[in-house]
């Protein structure tokens, strides 16, 4: 049985941090990882979508895992999506993860064109194969992909002795409950969607990677260990709290991200920058719900954190 304790808790899912003049800052980066440090995660999912990886290039996303490296290396756990639309760069960037020591690497399929299950699951092997001592860990995120993992598809990658579980993105919480029973204790699942933290968790969910964790840790955090002590109640009046943050999040006329990074300006003083085209910035409008958020956010943990 493999020690999978490292991945079991709340791993933000890493915001791409951009200077004033929209290039990657490696010094906003290190900022980033102090600060959900302190607020007590038990890891970090970089270069994801929340990172804007596929508005990346390749040295880009070298640069942001390299300085999330320099802060987080031994403190907590680092997963690092790797990849691109094509398999060579996906496999340098997975030879420079294990290069740097981060714990795993994370893939969603090939987008655009439709490939058959085989050469998905080639893509996911050979990406592997480039980081041999390194964790893998596949991306289902199927609304956005344009393809779903499938059990046969996931059994086919448990013959990979690296693959170690499921950031599972789908939206029916069910596919959690599938993907667990068929792997058995030895694998993972990570819970995606934010807004459902609870239930997934409940469906055999054991950690959760997710978009909105940066601007609220400590809630997500504080939630995690609800279900852990069985405090059900609580539990759900909390994941109310946090959805009804993150409709106000997703409710501006710019990205969601970057209203959540507007968020984390107001509350915590971490200036992230904005968002890279084509993603909307913050429109002057969207100040406003940015502070409502923010103060949403106050809000729920003087509720849920003062005991």
């Amino acid at each position: 049985m493999r020690d999978l304790s490292r991945y079991q808790g709340i791993i933000p899912a890493f915001y791409a941090c951009y200077d004033d003049n929209g290039e990657v800052s490696p010094e906003r980066v290190r900022q980033q990882v102090q600060y959900l440090i302190d607020k007590g995660v038990k890891g970090l999912y970089v270069n994801g979508s929340s990172g804007e990886c596929i508005y990346l290039t390749t040295e880009e996303s070298k640069q942001i895992i390299e300085a999330v490296m320099e802060v987080a290396k031994g403190k907590i756990t680092v997963i690092n999506h790797v990849a691109c639309n094509n398999t060579k760069e996906s496999a340098i960037l997975a030879a420079h993860s294990e290069q740097l020591g981060v714990d795993a690497i994370a893939a969603i399929p090939p987008i655009y064109f439709k490939l058959p299950e085989y050469s998905i699951e080639k893509y996911w092997n050979t990406i592997s194969e480039a980081a041999p001592n390194t964790d893998f860990v596949i991306y289902n995120i199927p609304q956005l992909a344009g393809v779903a993992l499938t059990n046969s598809l996931y059994a086919a990658m448990r013959q990979n002795p690296r693959v170690i579980g499921v950031k599972n993105s789908s939206m029916p919480v069910q596919d959690i409950q599938t993907f667990a029973a068929a792997a058995g204790e030895n694998y993972i699942v990570f819970n995606g969607p934010d807004e459902q933290f609870v239930g997934g968790r409940t469906m055999g969910a054991q950690a959760g990677i997710g978009g909105t964790y940066g601007v609220m840790p400590d809630l997500f955090v504080k939630l995690n260990q609800l279900i852990i002590d069985q405090n059900m109640t609580e539990a759900q009046a909390l994941q109310f709290a946090i959805n009804d943050i993150i409709a106000k999040l997703v409710s501006g006329h710019g990205n969601m991200y970057a209203v959540a990074k507007e968020v984390l300006r107001i509350n915590e003083n971490v200036d992230l920058g904005s968002v890279r085209a084509p993603l909307e910035p913050l429109a002057e409008k969207d100040q406003v719900i940015a502070q409502e958020a923010a103060q949403m956010i106050v809000a729920a943990r003087r509720q849920f954190l003062a005991s």
